[in-house]
């Protein structure tokens, strides 16, 4: 991928590290990455990495450097053809919107603080197809003052390369370097020096001589340019004079911060700078130009994430205030507590503040914005909070994209909004009418997307629906593929006339199992090139026993201790059926020894009514109500002795992680499933009989080992056979689109 970022100045500052920071994890992961700005000190750094920089004055107002940043932004854009135009701070943004006006260039921002919001300043702010901000409070204030929608908003961080930044043994060489004494306190400040950040530097330098006497020998140390680094060296010259000697070290502008930092004792500062003294294990007071929250604690973690660490909505930093903060920290504090508040904000930065993450959160957004040469539409039951069909989302888009980055997928979803936080992928509203039509006319193909969709069991409105669509699909000539469904069961004749009229004219079918092929052809849907694969989810492995482990802990389920889990829904056509599973669950629970552990995979629903269960249990249970990832109900399973299941996708997780289960048919699916494993039926849900099911989950508990190990001898073949689905739909975006379907 090719990007653009347009940036004000490369000189000393937060955001400008940002950029430094992103344009070089960017090109290190093979993207290439182009610099426009106005220079400055770390303009040789990201050229010495390969990274191309072009000079715009986007650092002025003036109208004559506009019109000259307008022409050379219009000339790069035209050669260079971006694949994405990343824009930070206001006069790029505003420039670069202009020009997307003509060139229709993707084209996306990043908020870095909040700005004035006059009429004029309204007028010159621009933010893109899709905003990055980097704190939630700024986020909200884009949200209040500019209209812009939640949805369109991404909230980052300020990513630290904790490579660079790394505590050193000392900072001799560079207080050496900078002439501070070795056996002197040194409080540290690092800030670009313009009109509204010079409220600390001013101050600290103000303070110079009295911290001096009140800790027995003190230096301000001063790093950052700016408009206002003349006046204030000024004003430390007169400080210095005073005393007679040098209290106060103004750098100007450097690039070794990660070396500057190893000579300080204490921080003040705030945003990146703040993080950077964090992550080389320095204590640091928390105080700027928007408010102060004093020495970072735990105590203060949470205000401080919500502020991005620039202290906004917190009262103004005063010379008394700056001033107990910091004989506070180096006096009341032992060398050992100001370590620890070293280590423990290392700690921080590494967890939660990696370049790593802060350039897959900016991927995302480019992604949700480029142009791709190829684009699918996914329909589905997505969006309803149903474990197994988010999952199947995740895994056919996680599949696809992985196989070709150049193929983009939106997906057709009750909550598209959250679909799109959630997995990364473009998303319309199913029941718009307007979206679905302008998402299908700009793809290439419509992709049925797994789970049983075309049945009429439950209702056949939403059999209409799904054939709907794709019969608009194929009125605008798209490609249609029907990717790893499960048919069945239909039993009404109209209903199964449209299926065979509909269905049997799509470009590629594949189903999860072979009842459903079975039953297209009983439909009279007869082609040779229907393929029995399997379901999306088995290519999902990957789980998280660490998040699953907490999620049992928030619940109660004691540490250490066996459990069992079971996945029930209600069923009108079975009498008294939660009587019945709560005998089963008393037997397990009897003659395991196993916690019962319920995991609703379509909550509220399988919640409700596991509830019912639990109440009419004698022993005691346990369940998982919080909304959780595949990931971690996958890393719950994979924790569990066994899974009793009536919902298929139950049985697919535990697959998946090669734990055994049973299963409690209510529907042809789930026997086949059962069938295909060589695992056994607890019974049909309609005719549940609790001790011969009991006997059943025995016999799973008892070979347990042996069962794990036919598990996964066939999930892994089953992962085989689902990865062809990914196969075909590549091939078919790639084949020469058909005038005419038969």
């Amino acid at each position: 991928m090719k990007v653009l970022i347009a940036a004000m100045s490369l000189d000393i500052g937060g955001a400008e590290t940002h950029i430094v920071e992103l344009a070089s994890e960017l090109m290190r992961r093979g993207n290439d990455v182009i610099v426009a700005s106005a220079g400055g000190v770390y303009v040789q750094d990201i050229v010495s990495r390969g990274i191309r920089h072009f000079t715009v004055p986007m650092d002025r107002r003036s109208v004559s450097c506009m019109l000259r940043s307008l022409r050379l932004l219009w000339r790069i854009i035209r050669r260079e053809k971006p694949d994405v135009v990343h824009a930070h701070a206001r006069i790029p943004a505003f420039l670069c919107g202009l020009l997307r006006v003509v060139l229709r260039f993707p084209f996306v921002t990043t908020a870095h603080a909040v700005f004035q919001t006059g009429l004029g300043f309204r007028l010159l702010s621009n933010w893109g197809q899709k905003t990055i901000a980097v704190s939630e409070d700024i986020k909200r204030y884009l949200m209040e003052n500019y209209s812009v929608k939640e949805r369109d908003i991404t909230v980052t961080i300020n990513g630290i390369d904790t490579n660079k930044f790394a505590p050193a043994p000392n900072g001799a060489a560079m207080r050496d370097a900078l002439g501070l004494p070795q056996d002197t306190v040194v409080i540290g400040h690092i800030s670009r020096l313009d009109d509204d950040t010079t409220l600390v530097a001013e101050t600290l330098i103000g303070l110079a001589q009295r911290l001096d006497e009140a800790l027995g020998g003190a230096r301000v140390l001063i790093t950052g340019g700016g408009q206002h680094f003349d006046a204030l060296c000024e004003k430390a010259k007169a400080v210095n004079a005073a005393a007679g000697r040098e209290l106060v070290v103004m750098t100007g502008a450097r690039t070794d911060i990660s070396d500057v930092l190893q000579a300080v004792d204490l921080f003040v500062g705030v945003s990146r700078a703040a993080l950077e003294a964090m992550a080389v294990e320095k204590p640091v007071v928390l105080a700027g130009f928007e408010g102060r929250l004093g020495l970072f604690t735990k105590e203060i973690l949470n205000p401080a994430q919500e502020s991005n660490f620039c202290c906004r909505g917190s009262p103004q930093p005063t010379a008394e205030t700056l001033f107990d903060d910091i004989v506070s920290a180096l006096t009341h504090l032992t060398n050992d507590e100001r370590r620890e508040l070293g280590r423990f904000g290392r700690a921080l930065v590494e967890r939660e503040y990696s370049v790593a993450r802060m350039t897959d959160d900016c991927q995302r957004v480019y992604d949700s914005v480029r142009r791709y040469p190829y684009s699918v539409v996914l329909l589905g039951y997505y969006g309803y909070g149903n474990a197994g069909d988010e999952a199947i989302l995740q895994s056919i888009y996680t599949s696809v994209t992985a196989a070709d980055k150049d193929v983009c997928v939106t997906a057709l979803s009750i909550d598209p909004d959250a679909t799109a936080r959630r997995y990364g992928c473009r998303a319309a509203n199913r029941f718009r009418p307007f979206s679905v039509f302008r998402s299908l006319l700009g793809s290439d193909a419509l992709v049925l997307g797994g789970g049983s969709l075309l049945q009429d069991l439950t209702s056949t409105r939403s059999l209409i629906y799904y054939l709907t669509i794709i019969r608009f699909a194929e009125l605008f000539g798209k490609k249609i593929m029907v990717y790893a469904n499960g048919i069945g069961p239909i039993s009404r004749p109209f209903n199964r006339r449209l299926v065979r009229r509909i269905l049997g004219r799509a470009d590629v079918i594949t189903l999860r199992d072979a009842a459903s092929a079975e039953e297209l052809v009983n439909m009279g849907v007869r082609r040779d090139d229907i393929r029995v694969t399997a379901d999306p989810v088995f290519t999902l492995r990957r789980h998280d026993k660490d998040a699953a482990r907490r999620l049992l802990d928030a619940c109660g389920v004691p540490a250490g201790r066996d459990f069992v889990c079971v996945c029930v829904r209600r069923w009108p056509r079975a009498e008294n059926l939660d009587e019945k599973i709560a005998r089963l669950c008393d037997g397990i629970y009897r003659e395991c020894g196993a916690e019962i552990v319920f995991l609703p995979m379509h909550r509220p629903q399988d919640a409700s009514f596991s509830r019912r269960v639990m109440e009419k249990m004698q022993s005691p249970a346990f369940l998982l109500d919080a909304p959780c990832s595949a990931e971690e109900l996958l890393g719950v399973i994979a924790l569990s002795r066994f899974t009793v299941a009536m919902r298929l996708h139950a049985l697919v997780f535990s697959a998946c992680v090669h734990v055994p289960f049973a299963g409690i048919v209510y529907d042809p699916k789930v026997q086949a499933y059962l069938d295909a494993f060589e695992m056994p039926s607890a019974g049909a849900a309609e005719s549940l009989d609790p001790y011969s099911a009991l006997k059943t989950a025995l016999f799973v508990s008892e070979n347990r080992d042996a069962l794990s190990r036919k598990v996964a001898a066939c999930a892994a073949a089953f992962e085989e056979r689902a990865r062809e689905d990914t196969r075909l739909l590549i091939e078919l975006l790639k084949s020469p689109r058909r005038s005419k379907r038969t």
